[in-house]
């Protein structure tokens, strides 16, 4: 894609590069792991300043704690019953990772490592592990019946046992490409349409003018991503909640 004969790069953002000087590049530290790292660190920060009061009437950090903490668990629970709450923590941990991932992607010159599918296939694959491990653990041999519903017809067990079995084992893969195909989508579109923006501007009056329209696109773009970058970890983590209860209720 070209315009005024200027290419629109809108995949280098992507580009993993080494951070920390000689250090990160002989240990593969990218500003990927230097973004994970600040959304533990912030998700850590608000959770201990916010509780660090316990005001009656909270303020505001207090109150985000507080929403944050209430809407994962009300999830838990809803989703999975009174044994959510034994899944909480990792939930949270999982939602709160994965939204702070989303949102510091949107600050100017922040990287979204959650637009590689090498991270979200980690998540994925975590969350894949650790809902095999409950089944087993808590049904034991019965946990396989879940691939052979109550009622079954033999005749049919033949065409719907593998079916089931593939799409258990295909979770992982729908999981990761969700998160990552819309992370990359999201800020491809952003790129494209600022690109137009920068290059319209500077072609003089009529330019400008012509840089109303995409300028218009990429500020609703913007207020899209945000809410995407939202639905995005709720998604994530309530396809968890779900998988879970399929693991500690079966069908």
């Amino acid at each position: 894609m070209a315009a005024e004969g200027k290419a629109i790069d809108a995949l280098s953002q992507f580009a993993l590069t080494p951070v920390l000087g000689k250090v990160g590049a002989s240990v593969g530290f990218t500003q990927s792991n230097a973004h994970m790292l600040i959304a533990v660190g912030l998700v850590t920060a608000l959770m201990m300043w916010g509780t660090a009061r316990r005001a009656v009437v909270p303020g505001r950090l207090q109150a985000l704690a507080e929403a944050a903490y209430e809407f994962v668990h009300e999830m838990a629970t809803g989703q999975i019953g009174e044994e959510g709450k034994r899944f909480f923590p990792f939930l949270f941990s999982l939602f709160m990772f994965i939204l702070f991932g989303n949102l510091l992607g949107m600050l100017p010159y922040a990287f979204t490592f959650t637009s590689h599918i090498a991270v979200t296939f980690t998540l994925a694959a975590i969350v894949f592990v650790l809902i095999t491990a409950v089944g087993l653990a808590i049904h034991g041999w019965h946990w396989f019946s879940y691939f052979k519903p109550e009622g079954l017809n033999p005749a049919l067990a033949v065409l719907v046992v593998p079916i089931e079995i593939i799409s258990y084992l295909s979770r992982p893969i729908s999981l990761s490409v969700r998160l990552f195909a819309n992370m990359v989508a999201g800020h491809v579109m952003l790129k494209v349409f600022a690109s137009f923006v920068v290059m319209l501007g500077t072609a003089g009056v009529l330019g400008v003018l012509g840089a109303a329209a995409p300028l218009a696109i990429n500020v609703a773009l913007v207020g899209f991503e945000f809410l995407v970058a939202f639905l995005q970890a709720y998604v994530f983590a309530i396809l968890t909640s779900i998988y879970l209860h399929d693991a500690v209720h079966l069908h």
